[in-house]
């Protein structure tokens, strides 16, 4: 490892820092890491973040705006963090991003549904609004 790269690895962030960084909030930090997505190690009473942890954040945040479950997300960090081969955490990764827009596409579907059904409700009163005398329709 290349002594910059060593000093990259070295540097800590505090929850403040990573919270700005990511425009979280530090509550929300804490909470990831009660699911387990970050580990920060402590000075005294302080949280201190490594690359590691930013990482971390980052690829979480990264999946919620995906609109994974955070224990997707979990599943996914924890596979990149392993010291394996990359093929099955790509693999695994793939599958869970087409499952997710097979969810996506019936979600959508489903939309689309709804969305006509108001449309053909929306039609049918404009219909009987029209067949009404005026002063029915003013009351």
């Amino acid at each position: 490892m290349s002594a910059s790269a060593a000093a990259r690895e070295a540097k800590t962030f505090t929850i403040t820092e990573l919270a700005h960084e990511f425009d979280v909030t530090p509550r929300a930090i804490r909470f990831y890491e009660d699911v387990g997505l970050l580990a920060p190690a402590r000075q005294g009473r302080n949280r201190v973040y490594t690359q590691r942890d930013r990482t971390r954040l980052k690829l979480t945040l990264r999946g919620k705006r995906l609109g994974f479950a955070l224990q997707d997300i979990l599943q996914l960090v924890t596979m990149y963090d392993s010291e394996s081969d990359t093929a099955p955490q790509l693999q695994a990764f793939q599958a869970a991003l087409a499952l997710h827009r097979h969810n996506l596409e019936q979600q959508r579907e489903d939309i689309e549904i709804t969305l006509a059904e108001i449309a053909q409700h929306e039609q049918r009163c404009r219909s009987l609004l029209a067949k009404m005398p005026m002063a029915a329709k003013r009351r």
